[in-house]
């Protein structure tokens, strides 16, 4: 994982600091990144991906935000500073509402958007959503507040992996290991995790958020154990349908799908595994099958656009501007807001969850967040 950037602002009327705040915060960032690389210079065991560009550089990466896309995502972080509770969380609306999960998302499209605890326009909402998620940790580490599962605790330690990492917050410290901890003991003997906080079966689905937790809380400087990495990577591999080049949610269950294939080549990825050969195929599925099998569309694209983005070159380039091309034209918007109701999922989500997920792709090119970063 190479050193962060540094950050970029967003329009200079959206976010806008004193020089000398902004120059501190550059200095702090480019320390922190230091630690964190030596840190973790050897726990997933990996060359980092390599550059498609032939040397290029991220510094020439052609794919940019334009300022219709910007406009978007300005819109967009108003819309969701709108919806959070007073609690400071954010949650689907319903009756389950999924409080731990929903907020976990948030966080990431806030921080994808150069958003962090108490600094930028959003300081404030980014620092109120981590509190609430560092309040709902359990004593045994368990992410939990309303109804939530694994799949929430993992979206909910990757944010706070990557609010920590940014921050060197203390507060989060403990808090991340707790939470990190459990996603280890509560790994399978197959290598994979299930919904509940203990070693049962296993799915992608439940997996790829365990592993990008234990990637993220690794950059951050949390110890991850080689030995989980290394099992995790031996599960995604038996779920590979090598008919299709695809990946299915189960070893030898179900066909492969989008939304699967996504999530195992992403989970791949972030275990260092770049030259696996199933990546291609599976980043070839991809674009093959993303039209035709929409039945999670903004699950899909929460995984796939990042795998995509580690892949890079033309292969990035390509996916960024036909997602970005869906979601502009389905977008909504109520004077400065924006936000997105659900539009190609076969099965309920809120607006929330898609405003998030469609946020966080299109911000993707500021290279805010460490974990998108190659």
């Amino acid at each position: 994982m190479k050193i962060a950037r540094m950050r970029r602002k967003i329009g200079t009327s959206t976010i806008s600091r004193p020089a000398a705040w902004l120059a501190e915060g550059i200095m702090k960032r480019i320390v922190i990144a230091l630690i964190i690389a030596a840190l973790s210079a050897s726990t997933f065991a990996a060359d980092p991906p390599p550059d498609p560009r032939g040397g290029a550089g991220l510094g020439q990466d052609k794919v940019t935000v334009d300022p219709a896309t910007e406009a978007i995502i300005r819109g967009a972080l108003r819309w969701l500073a709108s919806r959070q509770s007073g609690n400071g969380s954010w949650s689907t609306g319903d009756g389950e509402r999924h409080e731990v999960a929903m907020t976990g998302y948030v966080l990431m499209s806030f921080m994808t958007a150069g958003q962090l605890p108490e600094e930028g326009e959003y300081g404030t909402n980014v620092a109120k959503g981590v509190s609430f998620l560092l309040n709902s940790v359990k004593p045994d580490g368990f992410i939990q507040y309303g109804t939530t599962n694994m799949y929430g605790h993992g979206v909910a330690s990757i944010a706070l992996a990557e609010a920590y990492g940014q921050t060197r917050d203390a507060r989060i410290k403990p808090k991340l290991e707790a939470a990190i901890k459990l996603i280890i003991n509560c790994q399978n003997a197959e290598g994979g995790w299930r919904y509940a906080p203990r070693m049962a079966d296993a799915d992608i689905s439940v997996t790829v958020l365990q592993v990008v937790a234990l990637r993220a809380a690794k950059n951050s400087g949390i110890d991850v154990p080689q030995a989980t990495i290394d099992r995790a990577v031996k599960y995604v591999r038996t779920c590979y349908h090598d008919q299709t080049g695809g990946f299915t949610y189960q070893p030898r269950n179900n066909q492969p799908g989008f939304a699967r294939t996504a999530a195992a080549i992403y989970s791949l990825q972030v275990c260092g595994q770049y030259e696996d050969p199933r990546v291609r195929k599976g980043s070839d599925y991809l674009f093959k099958y993303h039209k035709q099998d929409r039945q999670w569309f903004t699950y899909g694209h929460f995984y796939a656009a990042p795998a995509q983005y580690m892949i890079g070159g033309d292969t990035w380039a390509r996916w960024y501007g036909e997602i970005k091309d869906q979601l502009l034209k389905i977008v909504r918007k109520q004077g400065e807001l924006a936000y997105w109701e659900p539009q190609f999922d076969s099965r309920g989500v809120s607006p929330v969850y898609c405003t998030a997920v469609y946020t966080m792709i299109l911000a993707m090119p500021y290279h805010y967040l460490p974990l998108y970063q190659r």
